[in-house]
């Protein structure tokens, strides 16, 4: 059972706000992953507080460099900088077995010989029960076991009455301490587990507020009985639904689920388009849609965050990228345009090219959603001769009143300058001597010197082409019929 319960502690008392983003390196830093470093960041930043970074990386198996360089590589992308130095989990083991053995000398947690096939048999009645496997140690009430014998330390959890949270997400949950088990702090090999490691780092970090996904609400009443045990305050939670894609299931890869340096490499979003659709996945300011990172800090509090999950829509964050695009500097744009173009063309670009690429963004980016749809729209103005002509651009050669082509290119010619002024009137002039509509004459002039049906308004090609390139490129196009 659950009722509402929205104040936050912080508001009402100016206590310090302290949150903190604990990823472990097993993968990259996929996007659910960074809509929950997110709304940490803004919390603490819009309380004034701190916002730290532990790596959760415990798990020796699985946890690697590659993993940790990506996380903090994301992270700076998303430009959600952390307070202080990261904090690394494993370097704190022995602090952690510290608290596991305070717990043990307090009689708050009991040594455990329970064997794996004990362990199994247990397990297996539960199942043939049909009830909930939880481990009910018949070592927590004796002390007759030998400490150098293999063994764990177990927590010594309540078993009577209820736990209750109140969530400042999912208001207040309360779960009966009978449906808790005394879960495990040191393992046989003395290594802490996570459960045991996650709650001394909340509490030695200074940690008021844990905000992280709903998957993690069982975990905090485990947590909490452990942090009781220790006498220690127990932090604010806010535990967040988790993102679904846009049928309603689970995210997936196909959903969207990939790391943030996909978003970055592979598909060509902007960091503040992720921003701003992620801050709107489960949060909400009235109707704003497009949100500056000002008034997110300034807006954001966990009473508008929703209980129901938010569906992934790759249509929206496109959307919510083209604006960003239009809105970015040119300069800035060309530099993180620059890379693909050369990837598709196969050479440097060089800083005349680079230069051709800062005067093309203001015809480029209003109609593209991506950085590579601006790359893609881009390649014309790199390409060489003989150009490659796609089918569809064949066609529109092929279908041109004979020698239109060729009374444009002449009126190009002749100019004295190569402006906007100066193009747009001869192109013009061509298509009223000829009798047909400035369209009649745009397609087949774009098809000669783009080889493709789409691109920037034709005056703004031929003024980026220049003079030299776009006569050479008009007269090759001359002949294309009949050698087509």
């Amino acid at each position: 059972m659950a009722t509402e319960n929205k104040t936050d502690p912080a508001e009402a008392t100016g206590t310090d706000v302290v949150t903190r983003f604990a990823p472990s390196p097993t993968g990259f830093l996929h996007i659910g992953g960074a809509r929950t470093a997110l709304f940490n960041w803004l919390f603490a930043r819009h309380h004034g507080g701190k916002f730290l970074l532990r790596i959760e990386d415990t798990d020796r198996a699985r946890s690697t460099e590659a993993a940790i360089d990506a996380i903090l590589d994301g992270m700076r992308w998303l430009d959600l900088d952390w307070d202080g130095d990261a904090v690394f989990q494993f370097a704190r083991a022995g602090r952690h077995a510290e608290v596991a053995q305070e717990l043990l000398a307090k009689g708050a947690a009991y040594r455990c010989y329970l064997t794996q096939d004990e362990l199994a048999a247990m397990r297996a009645e539960a199942q043939e029960k049909r009830v909930p496997f939880r481990v009910r140690s018949p070592w927590r009430d004796r002390d007759d076991g030998d400490p150098a014998a293999p063994h764990v330390i177990r927590l010594r959890a309540p078993q009577d009455g209820a736990a209750t949270i109140r969530d400042r997400v999912q208001g207040e949950v309360t779960v009966q301490n009978a449906e808790l088990d005394d879960f495990i702090l040191l393992r046989s090999d003395g290594t802490p587990t996570y459960m045991l490691s996650v709650v001394v780092d909340d509490n030695d970090m200074g940690v008021t507020h844990v905000i992280r996904g709903d998957d993690h609400l069982n975990n905090a009443f485990r947590q909490r009985a452990l942090i009781h045990a220790m006498d220690w305050r127990e932090p604010v939670y806010a535990h967040v639904p988790l993102i679904h894609g846009a049928d309603g299931a689970k995210l997936s890869k196909r959903h969207g689920a990939l790391g943030v340096d996909a978003y970055r490499d592979e598909l060509g979003y902007l960091p503040e388009a992720v921003n701003n659709y992620l801050l709107r996945l489960g949060w909400g300011h009235g109707d704003a849609e497009i949100i500056s990172r000002e008034q997110a800090i300034e807006w954001f509090d966990l009473a508008h965050v929703g209980r129901s999950p938010s569906r992934f829509d790759f249509k929206k964050l496109e959307n919510l990228n083209g604006h960003y695009i239009r809105e970015a500097d040119d300069a800035r744009l060309a530099g993180l345009v620059a890379p693909r173009v050369e990837r598709r063309i196969g050479r440097p670009l060089g800083d005349a090219g680079h230069a051709v690429l800062v005067r093309a963004m203001d015809a480029l980016k209003p109609r593209a959603k991506t950085l590579d749809e601006i790359a893609e729209g881009a390649l014309f103005l790199f390409e060489t001769l003989p150009l490659q002509v796609d089918e569809k651009a064949a066609g529109l050669l092929r279908d041109a009143p004979e020698g239109l082509l060729a009374d444009a290119t002449e009126r190009l010619r002749v100019l004295t300058g190569w402006n906007a002024e100066d193009i747009e009137a001869a192109v013009r002039e061509t298509s009223e001597s000829a009798g047909v509509g400035l369209g009649k004459l745009a397609q087949p002039l774009r098809a000669a010197l783009t080889g493709r049906t789409v691109s920037p308004g034709i005056f703004d090609v031929l003024l980026l082409l220049g003079r030299d390139a776009s006569l050479a490129r008009l007269d090759a196009a001359h002949n294309f019929p009949a050698g087509a």
